[in-house]
């Protein structure tokens, strides 16, 4: 059984980010002084007591008005009210009782999932009472006065949530594959999303910035489980202006760093940009495995040869990350959107791949043979004693050599391309260590010298 939802639900700007915060003990959620900022549902880890849930906030909900992006919040909202346990309604305790919460409560009150009324902005405990008090009208039971921002009643507000959600011992644990979804906007990252998960998980739109927050989804295939983080579209710098965009694109990054394997999306009809080339110069910097997925592939006229020529210029203007597989896919009609899944397999198992040291040691006795090392002006030839794998995710080789100012870059990557040739190794970075053999004293102790190859 997997774990339980809490669904955030209630009217603009009344805190229901920074109730999520505080619940999950995180500063993820995006909260700034604007409506209308949480448009997508987000899902985050909890726990209280022995109890382990997942907290998913919801945009503002606003009924009777269908202006810029609220059908779409009410949808999203209704979707992570589906799949909840319980929900926490949060209303506005500095405020009070507006005609937008009562409609909310009529809503919920239609609803089968167990609502609890968290009253936030009760900073003060003295007047938290009275402003709690206001909100019996709302015919939802007992009012909860809680603070967001100092957590003051949010344990109350707990252990009554906790009694809604089922035993510890009843929670299975996931081995999931955490895939982060990032580009540029409007390159179809949540059409990919919602395409991997058969509904409207993410709200999609024409408007640049519409994604704001990392959105997590835990979809199943073939018996593995994948964790789907859809992202904020990654803007220039110079064109971020600080508010929700700066923090959604910090989110991104954040994304790129707990993934096991990111997509790297690119619009077809654009080709490979230079801000594609600076987000993959990142998760290569990153370590990450990594899969170029090449959107909107139907609206792109095609003859024979068109998928062969869009994958050289693809290999070309990426050849930073030239061990990355390249598929070209269809959002909209769902062409080739599983097979993301199979490349990703491969990205994530070779990303934790370990390689025994006798083989790692066949390949740099064959690749010697091949071609020897550079010598100096001297006449003093570089020399590789030996290698082993001494990390992995991504996977690290350390050699240990005479000298590694005698192994110049070509040389280097000569290495790396006979590892990758023999080993395999597609979809994830490697790592090369070069370790010298002599050793310095340092502060009264030594150490090896050592340069790594990116």
């Amino acid at each position: 059984m997997p774990l339980p939802i809490v669904a955030i639900i209630g009217r603009p700007n009344v805190g229901k980010s920074t109730i999520v915060n505080r619940l999950c003990d995180v500063q993820d959620a995006i909260v700034h002084d604007e409506p209308g900022v949480t448009r997508d549902r987000t899902y985050r880890p909890a726990f209280w007591n022995d109890r382990e849930f997942v907290v998913v906030d919801t945009g503002g909900l606003v009924f009777n008005d269908d202006t810029e992006f609220l059908p779409q919040i009410r949808e999203q909202a209704k979707l992570a009210l589906s799949e909840a346990s319980a929900a926490i309604f949060v209303v506005d305790g500095q405020t009070g009782p507006n005609a937008s919460d009562e409609a909310i409560a009529e809503w919920l009150r239609q609803q089968t999932v167990p609502v609890l009324v968290g009253v936030n902005k009760c900073e003060s405990p003295e007047q938290g009472l009275a402003q709690a008090a206001q909100f019996w009208e709302l015919g939802l039971g007992e009012p909860f006065p809680i603070s967001g921002i100092h957590g003051n009643g949010t344990g109350e507000l707990l252990d009554e949530l906790v009694t809604f959600l089922p035993p510890a011992g009843e929670i299975d644990e996931i081995d999931e594959i955490k895939i982060a979804i990032v580009g540029r906007p409007n390159v179809g990252k949540s059409s990919l999303l919602n395409a991997f998960v058969g509904n409207n998980r993410a709200i999609v739109s024409p408007i640049s910035g519409t994604t704001r927050d990392a959105i997590d989804t835990v979809i199943e295939r073939d018996g593995k489980t994948y964790r789907l983080i859809d992202t904020a579209g990654i803007r220039k710098k110079k064109n971020v202006d600080y508010g929700p965009e700066f923090f959604g694109i910090n989110r991104a990054f954040k994304a790129i760093r707990r993934a096991n394997v990111v997509l790297l999306v690119l619009d077809a009809l654009d080709g490979v940009t230079e801000q594609d080339q600076k987000l993959a110069g990142r998760i290569e910097e990153e370590g990450r495995a990594c899969v170029i997925v090449v959107n909107k592939w139907d609206a792109v006229e095609k003859d024979s040869y068109t998928i062969y020529d869009h994958e050289k210029l693809v290999k070309d203007r990426m050849h930073f990350v030239d061990w990355a597989e390249t598929i070209f896919v269809s959002a909209m009609t769902g062409q080739r959107v599983e097979k993301i899944l199979e490349l990703v397999n491969t990205a994530a198992e070779q990303h934790k791949r370990r390689v025994t040291t006798s083989v790692i040691n066949e390949v740099i006795e064959e690749a010697v043979a091949w071609r020897s090392p550079p010598a100096t002006r001297q006449g003093r030839q570089g020399k590789i004693y030996y290698g082993t794998q001494v990390s992995s995710q991504p996977p690290a080789i350390a050699l240990f050599v005479n000298e590694p100012k005698r192994f110049n870059d070509n040389y280097r990557r000569y290495i790396e391309r006979q590892f990758r040739q023999q080993l395999g190794f597609s979809g994830t970075p490697v790592r090369l260590l070069w370790r010298g053999k002599k050793v310095r004293e340092v502060e009264g102790g030594t150490r090896n010298r050592a340069t790594r190859v990116k």
